[in-house]
């Protein structure tokens, strides 16, 4: 204890926040399990661990309920959202039935640093933070690290451009109090035609709110770098999502196009990269040097 705090003031201190990580899946047997094993080892246990399965037609919920059995300590929690198939209705009921004082939101395939969920409580130890959001580090690509400081670098860049006016959350990699949920939830947009970016959208929603976004460096998640794989036709529908979604909320600042640009033009490097680091991956360690 502190020579210059009284035991009286340590009472007063208030406990880190329960933080609730949510997980949307939808057929994710590759990754989930993975996954969940990220968020089980951290170095301060989550609340709880949401899955939310969307109607898969493959084993993610036997794979959930495996891992329930494995790790009986952990606060895995399986739910069903069988009502609509899409993104946003089944984050919306993970969010919607979380009990965590923060909810952090991931995808299936994001795994986790281990200090995520003690990030996360450091990020709203300043109560005027309502959302939070870091970098990510593609773990099926070379130079991970490298690829590391240049996603932080490129988020950075992004919040000055935007003379930090506009904070996006990224959602493979997000946070935001109960409050906050509680007080956009019935106005984020449905996009029942699956044409927007959903966390740029909620992003959006909180700024109309004047709701302050963090950009916490030091919370990382890893993801696949499996956008890569689709075609180009497909990869320019969804990075013209910003597009849409500005146009949605009839904001133009020329600014926020920034991140269009720059997943145009990392497409064909960075899949030739991701090419040869799987063909390398793939081979069979060679031995008695041949």
């Amino acid at each position: 204890m502190s020579p210059h705090r009284s035991p009286q003031d340590a009472m007063l201190v208030a406990p880190p926040p329960a933080v609730s990580v949510v997980i949307p899946a939808y057929n994710e047997e590759s990754v989930i399990r993975q996954c969940l094993i990220a968020a089980v080892y951290q170095s301060v246990p989550a609340h709880e661990i949401i899955v939310v399965d969307n109607m898969s037609k493959d084993r993610t919920a036997e794979i959930v309920r495996q891992m329930q059995l494995e790790y009986p300590e952990s606060p895995i929690i399986l739910l069903s959202q069988d009502r609509e198939q899409g993104l946003i209705p089944t984050r919306n009921f993970g969010l919607d039935h979380a009990t965590g004082d923060i909810l952090g939101r991931i995808d299936a395939d994001s795994v986790l640093e281990p200090d995520w969920v003690e990030q996360v409580q450091e990020a709203f130890a300043d109560e005027s933070v309502h959302a939070a959001t870091g970098p990510v580090v593609y773990y099926d690509m070379p130079l991970r690290r490298f690829g590391l400081k240049a996603d932080d670098r490129m988020r950075q860049l992004m919040l000055r451009l935007a003379k930090h006016q506009y904070h996006f959350l990224f959602g493979s990699n997000m946070a935001l109090r109960r409050s906050a949920w509680e007080a956009i939830r019935a106005e984020s947009c449905r996009d029942e035609r699956d044409e927007m970016h959903e966390d740029i959208d909620l992003s959006l929603h909180l700024a109309e709110h004047e709701l302050r976004i963090q950009y916490w460096p030091q919370m990382v998640s890893g993801m696949s770098a499996r956008r890569l794989e689709d075609s180009p036709r497909d990869y320019r529908y969804y990075v013209t999502r910003f597009d849409r979604t500005y146009k949605a909320h009839n904001v133009k600042k020329m600014a926020l196009k920034a991140p269009m640009v720059v997943f145009f033009s990392v497409y064909f490097p960075a899949k030739l990269l991701r090419a040869i680091h799987t063909v390398n991956t793939a081979q069979p360690a060679r031995r008695g040097g041949q």
